[in-house]
């Protein structure tokens, strides 16, 4: 599938990569090292350079870390009117230092920010845009970009080009790419002038007001423990509760039992719901499908429990329990508790 636009094919310049950072208060999101780690992968493949545009104010994360995920350069605009995101000055902002650098492509998270803001930058820049990513490659034959994303409600996936027009625009789904790896590197950060204009907005803010659920998001727990239509009735997930429990870890589900309305849509793992990369994974009575899968598989390690031998879960789990989930995880649960157990007596001198 092509991704093409109105505009005519841009002389490159410069060969580089833009990551657009998603910053939160100021600290670097972890969806950006994922993405920069990603982007220096495919910058290395075409010789170009990896430049992290930094939007924001008062920013708390040294710049010179970013270096140490696959950065070569930083782009600092750090503004006290930048305190409070307003898109249209971002667009401004991205679209002045685009022109100016012309990068082959520019890549952000797909967060709040990076759905808001590229889209913007897209048709200002006459070029296209694919949301929701959750794959990239550099096409070998031509060195275009590749752009996989879900379609269809998920059901397919589409591999997308933009042959004609630059920069190839996309945004990609935090928790798809592994954080890369810590080395000591060095770059150089630049803090270029932006024209005062650029912060005027026609956008009045009312106002900010927090949200006041605390609760961690699936995303952010080392342990996510996901139930299928295997479980057969919703008050079944109270046994992965209890084990989520005892792990510290979270309960997750399939796409299947969130439409059956056995749970919150906040707990759906897959393509059209969250992307999650956990230390451990385990899959209860679910049976696999595509959809599931790319929405998970990035997990460290992967445990697998169905009574189905041919379940497509078990083609990606690091550990495959091939039986009832109503004897195996029960199982588990009195193994942990009394394990606990144990420890407790050891401390105590029983």
């Amino acid at each position: 599938m092509n991704n093409t636009a109105v505009n005519q094919p841009r002389q490159i310049e410069s060969r580089s990569f833009f990551v657009i950072a998603e910053n939160q208060d100021g600290c670097i999101h972890s969806s950006t090292l994922e993405l920069i780690g990603k982007a220096s992968e495919l910058a290395a493949i075409r010789r170009a350079e990896v430049v992290t545009v930094i939007i924001g104010s008062k920013i708390k994360t040294p710049l010179d870390e970013l270096f140490c995920y696959g950065a070569d350069r930083v782009i600092s605009i750090d503004n006290e009117s930048l305190a409070l995101f307003d898109p249209e000055v971002w667009t401004k902002i991205l679209t002045f230092l685009v022109e100016k650098e012309k990068p082959e492509v520019v890549l952000a998270p797909a967060t709040t920010t990076g759905r808001t803001v590229l889209p913007c930058l897209a048709a200002k820049l006459k070029t296209g845009l694919t949301a929701d990513c959750t794959g990239l490659d550099i096409e070998e034959s031509t060195g275009l970009l590749l752009q996989t994303r879900p379609a269809i409600g998920g059901n397919v996936m589409a591999t997308i080009k933009t042959p004609n027009c630059r920069p190839q625009m996309a945004t990609v789904r935090p928790k798809n790419f592994p954080l890369p790896k810590y080395k000591k590197r060095y770059g150089t950060i630049e803090r270029p002038d932006v024209p005062g204009s650029f912060f005027e907005s026609r956008i009045q803010n009312l106002g900010v007001k927090k949200l006041e659920n605390t609760e961690k998001n699936i995303q952010d727990y080392d342990v996510v423990i996901s139930g299928g239509m295997g479980l057969r009735k919703p008050e079944n997930f109270d046994l992965l509760k209890e084990l989520a429990r005892l792990l510290d870890g979270a309960v997750g589900a399939s796409r299947a039992t969130v439409e059956a309305k056995w749970i919150d849509y906040s707990a759906q793992v897959g393509l059209s719901g969250k992307v999650v990369s956990p230390t451990i994974y385990i899959a209860a009575g679910i049976s696999g499908a595509i959809q599931h899968l790319a929405g998970m598989q990035t997990s460290e390690i992967i445990i697998a429990i169905n009574k189905d031998p041919g379940a497509p879960i078990f083609r990606v789990a690091d550990i495959s329990l091939c039986g009832d989930l109503f004897e195996i995880i029960p199982m588990l649960i009195e193994r942990i508790r009394n394990e606990r157990r144990g420890k407790s007596h050891d401390r105590h001198g029983l």
